[in-house]
């Protein structure tokens, strides 16, 4: 390998989503004189970001009060908000409750909001690398002190090809980790400073979008309608979103807790087939689909956020596990964890005792809002987990409106991966075949990510032992990975002839790192790409 070229910087802010942009900004508010780097492995800023999002502004009004005199492209105020419980051809509304009240919040693509905080963060002096892939941490005597990022040109054999780039090490006092759910790199410090010891498992569920233009007739701007119930059974935790924004856009999606136990189940088909059912084909008919993505997301919350801080470094917003599940937003508290460990990192360097002010910010977060949030819906999602779909909602109902979270107990997480039935167990699900105006396979919807690898690059989807494929993913499992993947990576061939085998095609991964988490032996690895690699959100997601 060739010598890599160093750069030095005060604060490196690896990942470029709210938390990071947010840790930017304030740092550089505090201490314009720091010299601070955030790099991104999208193309650019806000091109792998996806949710379907509903802005509170919490966060946002505190980092920059004025910033509704010049608002993010799309941002529109929530109206109407309807929570519905759906059956196979109709639904009931029920009540809104308290923590999916909108009043006073913005339907706002978060791309978008990602991008406008880019540009507010480089006119603050942030250097700002996007099609930056951080590849590994630097970790000497037991301190992160950067990370290796840039890596290009190593062709599928590993060996340098033509345009091989080494990368460059980019080191800093302090290094920031936001890299969003299941990050590559957090997951390996996670490990390497036994972050978890002592907190519950992660677990997460799988969300997937679609951005529609409607007839201006459908479209009714600031329209926020969640659902529950169909298609799903009661055993798999899941539901909907649907958001009017801008003049004739609605952003789609349904979201599958990962802890499903049927293998033949596949939250993509579950999707298509929540557009048909009635009330939601209404709100479509006559549009047209322009975008698609899909990500995880953490829904683990406050009993499963890990040790925030290490040597040298800290983990800020989704990559630790802020999301707020019944509330369905995260961006408001991934926001404010980014933003107190910038001032926790401004105290550590102008101090010399730096480790215990690093520290500050697991105090910090602890005081704030962010925490009395989380504490307060602690019981839902697991509920869901622990009672099944009736008994969670009567646990929902008695942790919102009696107990108001104040229950003198703390239900339990367990691990999505071992969730899963055997295949001849579960009941097998057919599903019907997409019409291409309403429902779509995955291979046209992920050309509408505008996903894209280099061929010629080590694949980043990698088995840790592929003799556990056909034993257990196959013979026990029915290949789920071929299920749960939203983009059609995961193939299994060979079957008609009796030797069933894997084939992987990683260039049409859209990077939802839902295969690292529901895989039944936890055998696949998610890497880092090539910087710029995979998809490219447009403005509207």
């Amino acid at each position: 390998m060739s010598e890599r070229e160093s750069m030095e910087f005060d604060v490196l802010i690896v990942g470029g989503g709210p938390s990071g942009l947010a840790a930017a900004i304030r740092l550089k508010q505090l201490s314009p004189d720091a010299s601070v780097c955030l790099v991104e492995k999208g193309g650019e800023i806000g091109a792998h970001i996806l949710s379907g999002a509903v802005l509170e502004p919490r966060a946002l009004d505190e980092l920059i009060p004025d910033w509704r005199d010049d608002p993010p492209a799309l941002a529109t105020p929530a109206a109407e908000d309807k929570f519905m419980y759906l059956t196979e051809k109709g639904g009931y509304q029920l009540p809104t409750p308290p923590q999916m009240n909108n009043h006073g919040n913005y339907i706002v693509s978060l791309g978008n909001v990602c991008r406008w905080l880019g540009a507010k963060a480089e006119t603050l002096g942030v250097e700002i690398y996007p099609g930056f892939a951080a590849s590994e941490s630097i970790i000497e005597d037991g301190v992160v002190k950067g990370v290796v990022a840039g890596v290009m040109g190593i062709t599928r054999e590993g060996e340098e090809g033509p345009n091989f780039q080494p990368g460059m090490e980019l080191r800093a006092r302090y290094t920031l980790f936001s890299e969003g759910c299941r990050g590559s790199l957090t997951k390996k410090l996670e490990q390497t400073f036994h972050l978890r010891e002592g907190v519950d498992t992660q677990t997460y569920g799988l969300g997937i979008k679609e951005l529609w233009q409607v007839p201006k007739e459908n479209h009714k701007p600031g329209t926020i309608w969640h659902s529950t119930g169909w298609p799903l059974k009661t055993d798999t935790y899941g539901g909907s979103f649907l958001y009017h924004l801008g003049e004739d856009l609605i952003s789609i999606g349904f979201v599958v807790g990962l802890d499903y136990p049927n293998p033949w189940l596949s939250p993509f088909e579950e999707f298509q087939r929540f557009k048909t059912h009635p009330m939601v084909r209404a709100m479509l008919e006559g549009g047209k689909r322009i975008a698609y993505g899909a990500r995880a997301l953490n829904e683990g919350g406050l009993q499963s956020i890990p040790k925030l801080v290490f040597p040298g470094g800290m983990l800020i917003g989704c990559t630790a596990g802020f999301l707020n599940v019944p509330k369905i937003k995260g961006t408001h508290t991934a926001m404010k964890t980014g933003m107190l460990a910038a001032e926790a990192v401004v105290a550590a360097l102008a101090d010399e005792n730096a480790p215990a002010q690093l520290d500050s910010y697991s105090d910090a977060v602890k005081n704030s809002w962010v925490w009395e949030e989380l504490n307060s819906v602690r019981n839902i999602r697991p509920g869901f987990a622990k009672f099944g779909f009736v008994g969670g909602m009567l646990n929902a109902a008695l942790e919102t409106y009696i107990t108001r979270g104040k229950s003198p107990w703390t239900l339990k997480h367990h691990a999505d991966h071992s969730s899963l039935k055997k295949a001849s167990e579960a009941e097998k699900i057919v599903y019907p075949k997409p019409d291409g105006k309403l429902t779509f396979d995955r291979l046209s919807s992920v050309f509408l990510s505008n996903t894209n690898h280099e061929e010629d690059q080590p694949t980043h989807l990698k088995l840790r032992d592929s003799a556990r494929w056909l034993p257990i993913n196959w013979e026990q499992f029915a290949a789920p990975e071929s299920r749960y993947c939203p983009a059609g990576v995961y193939e299994a061939v060979g079957v008609e002839e009796g030797k069933p085998r894997l084939v992987i095609n990683g260039q049409n991964c859209v990077h939802c790192k839902t295969c690292d988490i529901k895989d039944p032996t936890q055998n696949i690895d998610w890497c880092t790409p090539e910087g710029g690699g995979g998809p490219n959100y447009i403005g509207g997601m």
